[in-house]
This record gives C-alpha cells, sequence and structure tokens, in this order.
C-alpha cells in the first residue's frame, strides 16, 4: 500500500509540474499572438505614408487695347479709271489704277492702338476681316486689305505695352465725288492673349 501511496503522490506532482508547463506554454502562446498582433498593425501603419502640396494661382494683367489714332489716307486726286491708295502701317502710300497724290499730301497716316497688359506676354492681333464702308454724304468708298506692324502675334515690352499701327487699302472709283470720307462705324481691332 505505501507503493500505491507514493506512486499516486509522485503522479500527482508530474501532473502538477505537467499543469505547470502547460498554463506556461499557453501564457507564451498568448504572449506571441499579442505580439503577431501588435506587429501586424505596426508594420501596417508603416507602410502608409503622406505628402502634402500647395495649390496657387496667378491672376495676370488684363489686356487692353486702346485706339491712340485714326487711319487717315490723306489727299488722293482721281480719274476716269478706278484705283487704290495702300496706307502702310509705317504710314507710307503707294497707288494703283487712275489714283495719283498730290503735291499736298494732307494728313497721312495709319491708325494706332496702344496695347496694355502683363510684361513679356505674347498676345494675338485680330484684323476685320470685312470692308469698312467710308461715306461723304451718298458718296462711298470701302477699306479692305486691313495689315498691321506687329502683324498676327504681339508681345508685350517689359513694362507691358506695345503700339500696334495698322493700315489697309482704299479702293477708288473712277470720277469719284470729291469729299471728306468719314467710316459710319468704326473697324475694329481685337487682342487676346496666347
Amino acid at each position: 500500500m505505501k507503493f500505491t501511496f507514493r506512486r499516486s503522490k509522485r503522479i500527482k506532482s508530474n501532473s502538477k509540474i505537467t499543469l505547470n508547463k502547460l498554463n506556461q506554454m499557453k501564457n507564451i502562446t498568448k504572449l506571441i499572438a499579442i505580439a503577431l498582433v501588435v506587429l501586424g498593425f505596426a508594420t501596417t501603419s508603416f507602410a502608409q505614408v503622406s505628402a502634402t502640396a500647395t495649390a496657387t494661382g496667378t491672376i495676370i494683367t488684363p489686356i487692353t487695347i486702346t485706339n491712340s489714332g485714326n487711319m487717315n489716307f490723306g489727299n488722293v486726286a482721281v480719274s476716269a479709271t478706278a484705283g487704290t491708295v495702300i496706307l502702310a502701317p509705317a504710314s507710307t502710300r503707294t497707288i494703283t489704277g487712275g489714283v495719283t497724290l498730290p503735291a499736298v499730301a494732307g494728313t497721312v497716316t495709319a491708325a494706332h492702338f496702344a496695347v496694355t497688359g502683363t510684361a513679356n506676354y505674347t498676345y494675338s492681333i485680330t484684323l476685320p476681316s470685312s470692308a469698312t464702308t467710308v461715306t461723304s454724304g451718298a458718296n462711298t468708298m470701302t477699306v479692305t486689305a486691313f495689315t498691321s506692324n506687329p502683324g498676327t502675334t504681339g508681345t508685350l515690352s517689359g513694362t507691358g505695352t506695345q503700339t500696334i499701327d495698322v493700315g489697309a487699302t482704299l479702293n477708288i472709283a473712277s470720277n469719284q465725288a470729291a469729299g471728306t470720307y468719314v467710316s459710319a462705324t468704326p473697324f475694329q481691332v481685337t487682342v487676346n492673349y496666347n
């Protein structure tokens, strides 16, 4: 009987050790599981990164155009043959057909337009594409073939200014009636930033 007692005691003792080891193993397993969860969250948070940027907008000076001088073809003599006076943007004249230029030229000048805007910007120039009618009483002539300097594109100076000079062709009929011919509706020059 003694022998059995010892043996059962020993079994109990071994059971306690085994139970303690099992509890320790469970605790270690729990710690490892918690560590893995924490590491998983840590890895996820390290994988996410951010950056920032600023937003900027620049408002430029609006482009403007104003008339700084009207077009004038000056004095012209006519004949029984139709002709033209071609006024260059540099305010020089050439003629075709039966038209002559008298010694007294009168006021000869291309139209001038002052353009202002943002310094060093380029802009487009749009001239009239249709004829402008000039009248003297019941008599009429047409102004066509508008040209400019600069041509179709201008560049504003370092101070944001430029002058556009505009010439055109005056179409004169044979035996055109004498008089001062003026356009009832001014012609239009349009500018716009490129």
